[in-house]
């Protein structure tokens, strides 16, 4: 088809409606093929191409389940307080009020002001990592020859630098971020050994303990070692549900976690909204 006039790309345009690629965003998100077992009304449905990104505002409650589809998914995460920005994930502070460098099941996603913007709810990976940050500009195209958005290789930070402007944040605004299903762990010289993927089909739900903004880019972790840049695709699923709430196992599960869930909700309270 034709696509060098207005009314031929027009045409050419208009006939991609109902087409469906591996990779793409299904909207609205209840027309999602298989949604998940149990899970409420879909509210983000999608799968994000290897070396893309992705971001959604998700109300408090929401929980949002990525899965490493083929094997080769790295889900970088960033989150923000949905109307107050300037609180967002300390990746510094998950580690150290809970006295563990690993995510899994049970952690929660801690603010720099001690309160939880999301939990851990789920894991079957087990391979993620909170101490490496994505890639970035540099270093990709030191190893792979280009880093930019637009290239076969693009890094993390830039990915993340377009998914941010498009919520109204700035370069400055990006803090070091985790990633889901290709991970590390510190051997005892205090070196990292990257443990890698554990297979097509493991998944990791989140909890929004907040209302937040999420952003994702799905990239090679910085130190996966292999010479050519692997990124398959992630699939991203949200659904409605309910927060935390005192009675549940998660809300007492460690003192740290306990008194952070009492930050959250004595905030939430000030506000009106719980």
């Amino acid at each position: 088809m034709a696509t060098a006039t207005p009314h031929g790309a027009r045409a050419h345009a208009r006939a991609q409606d109902g087409t469906h690629t591996e990779a793409m965003p299904v909207v609205p998100a209840r027309d999602w093929p298989a949604p998940p077992c149990g899970a409420g009304h879909l509210v983000w449905a999608e799968t994000v191409a290897g070396g893309n990104y992705t971001h959604r505002l998700l109300a408090r409650g929401t929980e949002l389940r990525l899965t490493d589809l083929h094997g080769d998914a790295c889900a970088h995460l960033l989150l923000y307080a949905a109307d107050r920005p300037f609180e967002r994930l300390n990746v510094a502070d998950t580690v150290k009020v809970q006295w563990n460098a690993y995510l899994g099941e049970g952690v929660l996603l801690l603010s720099d002001q001690g309160r939880v913007l999301a939990s851990v709810v789920a894991d079957t990976s087990g391979r993620h990592d909170a101490l490496c940050g994505t890639s970035t500009l540099a270093r990709n195209t030191a190893r792979y020859g280009d880093g930019t958005p637009q290239s076969a290789s693009p890094a993390g930070r830039e990915l993340l630098k377009l998914a941010a402007a498009k919520n109204g944040l700035e370069p400055r605004d990006l803090p070091p971020s985790l990633s889901f299903f290709q991970g590390v762990r510190v051997t005892d010289d205090g070196s990292l050994d990257f443990t890698g993927s554990a297979g097509p089909g493991t998944s990791v739900t989140l909890r929004a303990e907040q209302d937040v903004t999420v952003l994702i880019a799905n990239v090679p972790h910085p130190a996966d070692p292999r010479p050519d840049y692997r990124s398959t695709p992630l699939e991203v699923l949200a659904w409605r549900a309910a927060p935390t709430a005192p009675g549940d196992p998660l809300w007492d599960a460690t003192p740290e976690g306990h008194r952070a869930f009492l930050n959250t909700t004595e905030f939430l309270a000030a506000r009106g909204l719980v």
